[in-house]
């Protein structure tokens, strides 16, 4: 069954209150959510671990602009990244060194300024980013812009074959790749990282928590 963004409709701000507005996805291949807090310099005995209530809501308690508190968890060969009010995930340079030798992929929603985005990281190097700002969009392949919305008709032949048949298939009408948080980019990520995200996955998981300081 080929999956369409309906089938993510349940991640709302009636479900999820507190994430579905401004949230942060981050998958990391080959990691155990361990080896992802060391890595990103944080010590695991100085982590927590919270169900995902708790994590938001420390979240949105604890948050001062300066640090991004986290949750991680692991997703078969993965460990997903969960941020309330965070952008870890797409800040690059977090990103770049969490991803070194395996594949990144990350998506994030603030619906107080209207900002999406989307990266597809390996090892280092940017294979396709999307971005999207207050009617802006674009999306980005080895640094080259390569369209921008509304004039979307069709897409480039340098689309990256992982991605292209998803894409197409979502850019419609009825599924408008310009709200990505409403579908297509659990679609991408579904796609780069073979995981469904369900909301039992969201909300039976135990997390390990803890804070990195944002990059100036």
């Amino acid at each position: 069954m080929i999956a369409t963004p309906d089938d993510y409709s349940w991640f709302s701000r009636e479900r999820f209150p507190e994430l579905a507005d401004a949230y942060c996805f981050t998958y990391v291949r080959g990691l155990t959510p361990e080896e992802l807090v060391t890595r990103l310099g944080v010590r695991v005995e100085d982590c927590s671990r919270m169900t995902l209530d708790e994590l938001t809501k420390t979240a949105y308690s604890s948050y001062d602009g300066k640090n991004l508190f986290f949750g991680a968890v692991a997703v078969g060969d993965w460990v997903l990244i969960v941020e309330a009010l965070g952008g870890l995930g797409i800040t690059e340079e977090i990103t770049m060194p969490l991803s070194a030798g395996t594949r990144l992929v990350s998506h994030f929603y603030l619906e107080v300024k209207g900002m999406d985005y989307f990266y597809w990281i390996e090892d280092g190097k940017i294979r396709f980013e999307f971005a999207y700002q207050e009617g802006y969009s674009h999306w980005i392949e080895d640094g080259k812009i390569q369209f921008m919305f509304p004039h979307h008709e069709s897409y480039s032949e340098e689309m990256p074959d992982e991605l292209a048949e998803t894409l197409e298939r979502i850019d419609s009408p009825i599924y408008p790749i310009a709200e990505p948080h409403e579908g297509p980019a659990f679609l991408l990520a579904e796609r780069l990282t073979g995981i469904t995200l369900t909301p039992q996955l969201l909300e039976e998981s135990t997390y390990l928590c803890g804070v990195v300081s944002r990059p100036r």
